[in-house]
């Protein structure tokens, strides 16, 4: 019983520990510059209203996000962020990208 209620006790003390380790890395500034890529994740209206800004749309999304939508890596945003600000151009959208563009440059939350 003492194993269980230790094992208990040490898992739910790393999950904090794990869930630090994933925000680690930080926000990468995704540069979106045709918002045709987003077609698939949001409305006719939403991609108008992007239509209307000012191109390229840039927005900060987690460092994977970012990894997955620029066709890089984690480890090479990684490494840009040690010598300065990592930023990379958007060839994919997905879902997460879409709705936080929507966020951050439109003001809607869905």
């Amino acid at each position: 019983m003492r194993t269980l209620l230790l094992s208990a006790a040490l898992a739910a003390a790393a999950v904090p520990a794990v869930a630090q380790i994933g925000n680690s890395q930080g926000l990468v500034t995704v540069t979106v510059q045709d918002v045709t890529i987003l077609d698939d994740f949001l409305n006719d209206t939403q991609i108008a209203a992007l239509n209307n800004l000012n191109v390229p749309i840039t927005a900060q999304v987690p460092i994977s996000v970012a990894a997955n939508v620029c066709g890089t890596t984690v480890a090479v945003l990684s490494a840009a962020r040690k010598t300065g600000d990592a930023a990379c151009d958007a060839t994919s959208g997905n879902q997460f990208l879409a709705q936080q563009v929507l966020r951050q440059r439109l003001g809607q939350t869905k």
